[in-house]
């Protein structure tokens, strides 16, 4: 008798959404930024969400770092329902001022080792300056931030989330402060760090190249208040695609759908 095919069983997702629906408090009532948006993000993955100002990209990640709490549906990870905010879970801003200004950069990275991974003083500055090693910043361990340029505080705040070792890393926006160069880099130092350490990632922007070349899934969402308006496979992208036909082919595609007649509207 032939043995039985064994069907691949499909691991769970680290991190999902489903029927998320967020709203604010406003001197004029209520105000829904997200309504019942869905996605979910496996180990390894790069999602990317994607849309024009006010539809609910940063309300989102602020939700997923328990910041924000749903009016309905839920944000789950491993599993377990974000009731708040965690070391699981670290959170890359747009503003370079991540950095508290009386303690060392090597000290910074080590600090939230300290009092979330509670790691004594020794293995926490260990960790810190692997970490600080990994984005190119192990020249610049006992400067103080007011020191470091831009590029290099967004490097120091990678790198404090890389030395924790969150189950998901959640960026917003983390380099449109940048000069365009800074920005390249930084977006090609984020992939090949993902790649080599296998980092789950949610990011938050607005620039549709930015989004094809480090993601390797977009979720599209509406004008206010943010729906799902469509998602894309980018896994095959890098950034030795950038300026071929095929990436701007695909940028134009997610153009499109963004910002189609219906897709605007949506």
């Amino acid at each position: 008798m032939p043995a039985l095919a064994q069907v691949p069983t499909l691991a769970p997702p680290v991190f999902e959404a489903r029927g998320l629906t967020l709203d604010y408090e406003t001197s004029n009532g209520v105000v829904r930024a997200v309504d019942r948006v869905d996605f979910e993000i496996g180990e390894s993955e790069r999602l990317v969400l994607l849309g024009p100002s006010g539809c609910g990209k940063s309300s989102i990640l602020k939700a997923a770092a328990g910041f924000l709490k749903p009016v309905a549906g839920s944000l789950k990870l491993r599993g377990r329902e974000v009731n708040g905010p965690g070391p699981d879970r670290i959170v890359v801003f747009q503003e370079f001022d991540q950095l508290l200004p009386w303690k060392s950069v090597v000290d910074n990275v080590a600090f939230p080792l300290r009092v979330a991974r509670k790691l004594p003083r020794e293995q926490a500055r260990e960790r810190a300056v692997a970490a600080l090693r990994r984005v190119g910043l192990e020249r610049v361990l006992d400067q103080y931030p007011h020191t470091l340029s831009g590029g290099m505080k967004q490097r120091a705040a990678i790198a404090r989330a890389l030395a924790t070792k969150p189950d998901i890393l959640l960026m917003d926006e983390p380099f449109a402060a940048l000069d365009a160069l800074t920005r390249l880099q930084m977006q090609s130092d984020l992939i090949e760090i993902a790649e080599e350490t296998g980092l789950t990632l949610l990011f938050v922007t607005h620039a549709i190249d930015e989004a094809v070349l480090v993601g390797t899934r977009l979720h599209l969402l509406s004008a206010h208040p943010g729906r799902t308006i469509a998602t894309f496979d980018t896994a095959g992208m890098g950034a030795g695609d950038l300026g071929t036909a095929s990436f701007e082919r695909l940028v134009q595609e997610v153009h499109g759908a963004l910002f189609g007649s219906r897709g605007a509207q949506s």
